[in-house]
């Protein structure tokens, strides 16, 4: 995969504060033609370095219960776990890290009950999964998909998502027994 430049890095950074900006208006913020920022995103997009999509807080869609997992695989597992895991469309997001655990999951669901379920009857019974210590989202702070030079080229309003907003609760009314199932599922028990 070759390495993006100064110019792929200009675009990309426009992108991430504006994804429906116009190639005309990013060429003329660079000095450059409208055609040579198009060629540029066709490539970057079809060979799968970029991708523009519209990012929403899953609160808003109803999404209230989030978490971190911290998933113990069995030795040589590793990449078969992360396969599997990776195709729940509750995990948002997948890592293997160093120290107590081998992979990291973050899980998004619409309610504590769908989480437990998840946890129990989908996470756990993946092949290779050991052990399980889960992480409940309390409140989110930050809720980002910039990085590098990913700041606003000039004084633009920030988008939504990184705005401050209000904390969002992820504990349904009524839930306690959701919760103490949450609690009990999630202890640092092996997986059976």
């Amino acid at each position: 995969m070759r390495q993006l430049d100064d110019t792929d890095q200009a675009i990309v950074a426009r992108l991430q504060v504006d994804g429906r900006k116009p190639f005309t208006a990013i060429a003329a913020e660079m000095g450059i033609s409208e055609g040579s920022v198009r060629r540029r995103v066709n490539r970057m997009t079809e060979s799968g370095v970029l991708q523009i999509v519209g990012v929403v807080d899953p609160h808003f869609l109803d999404w209230n219960a989030a978490g971190m997992i911290g998933v113990s695989v069995r030795a040589g597992h590793i990449d078969a776990v992360a396969d599997r895991l990776a195709q729940f469309p509750e995990v948002s997001y997948l890592f293997m890290a160093s120290g107590g655990f081998d992979l990291f999951v973050e899980v998004f669901c619409r309610d504590r009950n769908h989480f437990v379920t998840f946890l129990n009857e989908e996470l756990q019974r993946v092949p290779g999964v050991e052990r399980t210590e889960t992480f409940m989202i309390l409140k989110m702070y930050k809720l980002s998909y910039r990085w590098g030079e990913a700041e606003p080229p000039c004084a633009a309003p920030r988008p939504l998502i990184d705005r401050e907003r209000p904390a969002h609760s992820v504990e349904p009314p009524g839930s306690d027994t959701a919760e103490q199932a949450v609690s009990a599922a999630t202890k640092q028990n092996p997986v059976g």
